[in-house]
Parts: structure tokens; C-alpha cells; sequence
């Protein structure tokens, strides 16, 4: 592997760039219907995956996140830029992996790597029923700062209505850090 496609090491995970070979990893967890359940997206067909893995590619806010044991990607880690040397971070990951740490140490990696790099703010956004990503946030250190009622709707109901949702806000100052 190329090192200008790794972005960090942790002792378990290698974050890196995505490329081509990331197809069937992708799939495994872009189609799983539990994995997606609280994404602005459905489970996507191979098709689909395979167009989103192109964009993954071309992109540098999106983070494959690698076994080094296994050099399996078993999920990523998103970064993206925002103003006011803020970042916004989120994360999916298969769900056979699940409760073994690796969403919170790929997390935490890539945290102190923003914070060294000058970056005052990192937020996220999460739906209040997903209680595993909320409860990782507090976790890595993350302050709940709102609460927004009703703010945001993925799907409409059958009649061609919003189904509206709630989002909770968190956040982590480099200060804090």
C-alpha cells in the first residue's frame, strides 16, 4: 500500500484512502439494512456501492478504516471540512464489528490528528435513537450542545410527506482536548 493513501495507524487499524479493492468490504455493510438505519440513505445494491466507491475515492473526507491483522475495511470515518476551521465528523462501520472499539479508536486518531493540525472545532450530528453513536460521542469526549425538534426529514410517508426527525448536536473544542 502506498503510504500517501495512509492517513493514520492505531494499533489495530490502519485509516487510509479508499481504492478499488474496497468494493465487496463496502458492500457488506452499505447494503445491511441495520448499518443504515440511521444514514440519509437505503441499503444499496451493488451498483450503487460501486458508484459510491468512486466517489469515496475522489474525495478526502471519507476514511476507510482497515484491519491490520485482517487488512479487511470493516468501515469508515467521515471528515469533512467546514468553516471556521471546523470539521464534521461521522462514522459507519459493519456491523460483525461492532462493539470491539474500532469506531472509538479510528475516532480518536483521527480527533488528535485535526487538533495538531489547527483545527478549533470538531461537531456531529446524530439521530437521538441512535443511542450507540450518541453514547460513543460522550465517550471520545463530546459535549451535547442541541437539540433541534423536527429540523431534518430523509424519507417521505406514502401520502408524499416529510417524516421529520429530530438531531442531536455534539461537540469538541481543541481547548478541550
Amino acid at each position: 500500500m502506498e503510504n500517501k493513501m495512509i492517513i493514520a495507524e492505531t494499533e489495530r487499524l490502519i485509516l487510509r484512502r479508499y481504492k478499488k479493492a474496497d468494493l465487496e468490504d463496502l458492500f457488506e455493510y452499505l447494503s445491511d439494512p441495520e448499518v443504515v438505519e440511521y444514514e440519509p440513505y437505503k441499503p444499496m445494491t451493488l451498483p450503487e456501492t460501486e458508484e459510491n466507491l468512486e466517489w469515496r475515492i475522489g474525495t478526502d473526507e471519507m476514511i476507510a478504516v482497515e484491519l491490520k491483522e485482517t487488512h479487511k475495511m470493516i468501515g469508515n470515518v467521515y471528515m469533512g471540512n467546514r468553516e471556521f476551521d471546523a470539521k464534521e465528523i461521522g462514522y459507519v462501520f459493519n456491523r460483525k464489528y461492532w462493539g470491539h472499539g474500532y469506531a472509538a479508536e479510528s475516532c480518536k486518531a483521527l480527533i488528535e490528528q485535526a487538533f495538531s493540525n489547527g483545527i478549533h472545532r470538531i461537531y456531529a450530528e446524530c439521530d437521538p435513537c441512535n443511542k450507540r453513536s450518541w453514547k460513543l460521542l460522550e465517550a471520545l469526549g463530546f459535549q451535547r450542545e442541541a437539540q433541534f425538534r423536527k429540523n431534518v426529514y430523509f424519507w417521505k410517508d406514502e401520502n408524499g410527506k416529510p417524516i421529520w426527525k429530530d438531531t442531536y448536536v455534539y461537540a469538541k473544542l481543541a481547548a478541550d482536548a
